[in-house]
């Protein structure tokens, strides 16, 4: 299937409001019985699993315009998931760069925002993130528009500035069924021409990595009192459960795509991405999901370095 432009799907724009929340729960996906398939079929050419969107350079200009100060600030009061959980503390480390903002407006027209990272990539520019973050589950044309990622972000400062994103590859099990919640984005470079990366450095991601061990996972959660204005970090020992990597952890709406760093150190701010937050065990969270990032995980980051 071609990649999908933007400029086709109806633009919509309303007022601050909604959020990008992780599910409650783990959507399964039941695998198909070989009974299904006719005895005497050939065999069908792979289809790609990697589906892109792509934003035209009238469009990322146009978010850019969007994304204004007070725009950013109405969005974050927009939205109270409660208060924080005990497991998610603020930052307080060394300044993470690499860890930002994803602002949007959703496929309803809702402004809102997830998290994201920006990682080592060919073309310097990838930031890794949520599916859900990108386009609606099991709706391939319910996608998201105006996507800017401001790495950095504390209290309404932007210290290096806001990139607007170019192309968004996500797993093409997630646009039809739902699976696979895990994104990479491709950004422009900044308004003085410098690349991503070299603005803010980069983490490294790893694939194919056993699910165990100490997990920091970071995220702009909208609960009080930070309601996303402040990048907050919970810690755990990932498990594996229900197919996916699980960790206790208290981060909430907004957080989603924000990274799992592996072997993190707290004085430099360096870890190895593993997963992203994708979904919560309830309302009221004590687990996140993240997913296990395999071969077709490596295929979306791929697509995304290549854009």
């Amino acid at each position: 299937m071609p990649e999908t432009p933007t400029s086709a799907i109806r633009r919509l724009r309303g007022p601050a409001a909604g959020l990008a929340v992780a599910g409650t729960v783990l959507a399964l996906a039941a695998p198909v019985p070989s009974a299904a398939m006719p005895a005497q079929a050939a065999p069908a050419a792979a289809a790609d699993p990697v589906s892109v969107l792509k934003y035209t350079a009238q469009e990322r200009k146009a978010a850019l315009a969007y994304w204004k100060p007070a725009r950013i600030k109405a969005v974050g009061k927009s939205v109270d998931l409660g208060p924080t959980g005990p497991n998610a503390k603020p930052w307080r480390g060394s300044t993470l760069k690499t860890v930002g903002r994803l602002f949007f407006v959703n496929a309803t027209g809702a402004d809102t925002w997830c998290s994201g990272t920006a990682v080592k990539s060919a073309n310097k520019s990838v930031v890794m993130t949520a599916a859900h973050c990108v386009r609606r589950g099991s709706s391939p044309y319910n996608t998201n528009t105006d996507m800017v990622f401001v790495p950095g972000y504390h209290k309404g400062k932007q210290p290096y500035g806001a990139f607007a994103v170019r192309a968004a590859a996500a797993p093409r099990a997630w646009q039809n069924d739902s699976v696979n919640d895990m994104a990479a984005l491709a950004v422009d470079a900044d308004k003085n021409g410098r690349k991503l990366t070299d603005v803010v450095g980069s983490q490294a991601i790893a694939f194919n990595r056993p699910v165990s061990g100490a997990i920091s996972a970071l995220g702009y959660s909208a609960t009080r009192p930070y309601l996303g204005e402040e990048l907050l970090r919970c810690t755990g020992t990932a498990k594996k459960e229900h197919g996916s990597q699980v960790i206790r952890c208290n981060l909430s709406g907004g957080a989603s795509g924000g990274p799992w760093f592996a072997d993190f150190n707290t004085t430099t701010g360096k870890g190895t991405l593993v997963s992203v937050n994708a979904s919560l065990d309830s309302t009221e969270p004590t687990k996140m999901y993240g997913e296990i990032l395999r071969t077709t995980a490596k295929a979306v980051y791929d697509r995304a370095q290549r854009a």
